[in-house]
């Protein structure tokens, strides 16, 4: 259950761990229960994650996270990325996550944070205004994924949570693709640097997916004959949801 901290030189336990999470989420609801379903998947105590929430401090250093021993970035639903001008936040989440990137701080970023972390590396978002993924799907495994410590023992074709308008078609060279589906990329790893991003949303349940679907359903159906479709073909996402607890296990806890 120990890990060695490089900085110090002291062994670390799980209950001592001090994670960040990068949270872009307005409203009450679902900014508490984002930070417990994270907390709850990475298998530690909500007070061990501290957050930071763009929201309500839209301007910070690129090494906010640089106290910490992970940095999470959650997804969001009333900004875009696409739309610096709109939410100047988003200069300064790139800034930071480029900066744990560039010194090796582990980071696991879902959906938002995984679009912020393609432009923040050098890549291109794309926007779809219908036909995009919402609901459970089935996501696609590359050969890269076999050797990769969180996907090592992931099935092939599993499902996950996906709800997302923006996405990517193609990565930067220094990323490794590691998931994808017929429609966009879903997961990378920085190569060479405990890094990893997930265009589906490993922190988030069949549970929470019909409870923030229900909550944003304006934004994101077109009305409640869609939303019932989606939410009636729903299934359990285990082999997703326990991608967090890997993160923490095999990566900073060095459990491989």
């Amino acid at each position: 259950m120990n890990r060695l901290d490089v900085t110090s030189g002291h062994s670390r336990s799980r209950d001592q761990l001090k994670i960040l999470l990068l949270q872009i989420r307005d409203g009450e609801q679902v900014r508490m229960e984002e930070h417990l379903s994270f907390a709850e998947y990475c298998g530690v105590k909500p007070e061990q994650i501290e957050i930071l929430n763009v929201f309500d401090t839209p301007a910070f250093p690129m090494t906010a996270a640089d106290g910490y021993d992970a940095l999470l970035v959650g997804g969001a639903s009333e900004a875009n990325v696409l739309k610096p001008d709109q939410f100047p936040f988003i200069q300064a989440c790139q800034n930071l996550i480029r900066h744990c990137g560039d010194i090796a701080k582990p980071v696991f970023a879902s959906c938002f944070g995984f679009q912020l972390a393609v432009l923040a590396l050098g890549g291109d978002i794309l926007h779809k205004d219908v036909g995009f993924e919402m609901g459970t799907i089935p996501v696609s495994l590359t050969a890269s994924a076999v050797d990769d410590p969180l996907y090592q023992d992931t099935p092939d074709g599993f499902a996950a949570i996906s709800v997302h308008r923006q996405y990517a078609e193609r990565l930067p060279d220094n990323c490794q693709l590691l998931a994808y589906t017929e429609q966009c990329v879903h997961s990378f790893k920085l190569k060479g640097k405990p890094f990893w991003a997930f265009q589906f949303h490993p922190e988030v349940d069949k549970a929470t997916l019909i409870e923030r679907l229900t909550f944003y359903k304006a934004h994101y159906t077109d009305g409640d004959g869609q939303l019932d479709r989606v939410l009636n073909s729903a299934v359990e996402t285990p082999e997703s949801n326990v991608l967090v607890r890997k993160f923490v296990d095999r990566v900073l806890l060095k459990q491989l």
